[in-house]
C-alpha cells in the first residue's frame, strides 16, 4: 500500500522534473529549433528573457489552433506590434480571427518576431485568452 503511494509520487515529481529539464531546450537559438512551445491552453515557457536584437520563435506544439498576439497596453513605448498574421494592433487581429480564424497557426506551424525595445513584451492566444494563454517575453540591453 505504502509503495504505490511513493511510486505515485516519485512518478509525479519526476514529470515535473522531466518537463522542467525539457523546458531549458527551448532557449533562444536552442534546441529543439523554437524558443516558446504552444501546449493546449499555455505557452511554454509563459515567460523568456532575450536581449534587444534577438528573434524570438513560436511553434504550435499542440493539436488545438492558437495565435501570437501582443495584448492592448502591454507593450513598452516604442515597441512594434507583433501578431502572428502580421496585424497593425490588437482589435485588428481579434475582429480577423472572430471573421475568419486570422493569424491562426496550426499544429507544426511557426511565428517569430524581431525585438529591438528593451522591456516586457506581453502577448496572448486570442482564442484561449479567457483561459489564461498569456505570455512576456522580457527584452533586455
Amino acid at each position: 500500500m505504502y509503495r504505490r503511494r511513493f511510486l505515485r509520487r516519485a512518478g509525479a515529481v519526476g514529470s515535473a522534473a522531466t518537463a522542467v529539464g525539457l523546458a531549458g531546450c527551448a532557449g533562444v537559438g536552442g534546441e529543439p529549433g523554437f524558443d516558446v512551445g504552444m501546449l493546449a491552453a499555455a505557452y511554454q515557457p509563459r515567460e523568456i528573457t532575450v536581449s534587444v536584437g534577438d528573434t524570438v520563435v513560436w511553434e504550435n506544439t499542440s493539436a488545438r489552433s492558437h495565435t501570437v498576439t501582443a495584448t492592448e497596453g502591454g507593450l513598452p513605448d516604442g515597441a512594434e506590434f507583433f501578431a502572428s498574421g502580421g496585424f497593425d494592433d490588437f482589435e485588428t487581429a481579434k475582429a480577423a480571427w472572430q471573421s475568419d480564424f486570422g493569424g491562426i497557426l496550426k499544429n507544426g506551424d511557426r511565428f517569430e518576431h524581431t525585438f529591438t525595445v528593451p522591456g516586457a513584451h506581453e502577448y496572448v492566444c486570442i482564442p484561449h485568452r479567457e483561459g489564461g494563454m498569456y505570455g512576456t517575453v522580457v527584452v533586455e540591453e
